[in-house]
């Protein structure tokens, strides 16, 4: 079984051997932030803007960010080339170190780094000509969720909720308005226009919310960001799930319910076509 050489705290190493102390503030209390960089034929694809929002999540928490752009870049290059393959996905975690368990932030306490990667793996072209089954719930985790925070608890709740309905995403309301789903930004299209929830503290922005944005100012396809309502969600011409390994995804049900036709639509065939472009520029 491959074992691959990861990032941790300045020395490259297998993973199996790859360990932290207990008192890891991340281990402990969640207490990090992390990001995820897809990689196609080993180029970083939107960089800057993942490294943008590292950025931003660091500085959100209070964790002094411990590399330059430059040295961060360097990094993943050097965990990335020790890979085989030529599309990946890069994981990079950072904690605000190890200290005495205590919940105040501790003073003068280096932070965790770990980056390692794997193989993208992608949705195959039958799920994505078939659509794929979500499930609606409740949105009931914390209230700063535009950090990529590694407490993701509330995440894996909702995961799972739809794992044991058979369906690929939860798709979550807070007072009766979309949010996001488990992992991935949520659209809807009605006549022809995309419609999302607005990047405020209630969702994740994605990467590809900007780059959904950027496509469908291209190709004409009108785009508004505004509060959206579940009977609107429900009443949807085409529903689409965007994220680093999902890219751009159909939603063909939603509690059982067709979406639609319950078919994936036009506007998701010309979002995925010109996605696959943007990768390929």
């Amino acid at each position: 079984m491959h074992d691959p050489l990861v990032y941790l705290n300045g020395v490259m190493t297998p993973l199996s051997e790859a360990k932290i102390p207990v008192l890891d503030r991340g281990f402990i209390f969640g207490d990090g932030i992390y990001e995820v960089i897809p990689i196609y034929q080993r180029q970083l694809f939107r960089a800057e803007h993942h490294m943008a929002r590292l950025f931003r999540s660091l500085a959100a928490i209070g964790i002094t960010n411990p590399h330059t752009k430059d040295e961060w870049m360097a990094l993943i290059d050097q965990v990335v080339s020790a890979h085989p393959a030529a599309d990946q996905m890069v994981y990079l975690h950072i904690t605000r170190g190890v200290a005495k368990r205590a919940h105040a932030f501790p003073k003068d306490v280096t932070p965790t780094v770990f980056i390692m990667t794997n193989p993208i793996v992608l949705p195959s072209a039958a799920v994505r000509q078939a659509g794929v089954a979500c499930v609606s719930m409740e949105d009931k985790r914390w209230l700063r969720c535009e950090i990529k925070s590694i407490s993701l608890l509330g995440n894996v709740l909702a995961a799972q909720n739809a794992a044991e309905q058979d369906a690929v995403e939860s798709i979550m309301f807070r007072d009766g308005f979309l949010t996001e789903a488990s992992s991935s930004n949520v659209w809807i299209v009605k006549d022809g226009a995309v419609m999302g929830p607005p990047k405020d503290n209630l969702i994740l922005e994605g990467i590809r919310y900007g780059l959904i944005e950027e496509l469908c100012t291209a190709g004409g396809i009108p785009l508004s960001a505004r509060r959206i309502t579940r009977d609107e969600v429900f009443a949807a011409d085409e529903v689409l799930l965007t994220s680093a390994t999902k890219e751009v995804l159909p939603v063909s049900r939603i509690d059982g319910l067709p979406v639609g036709k319950g078919v994936p639509g036009p506007v998701y065939a010309k979002l995925y076509a010109a996605y696959q472009d943007a990768k390929a520029a």
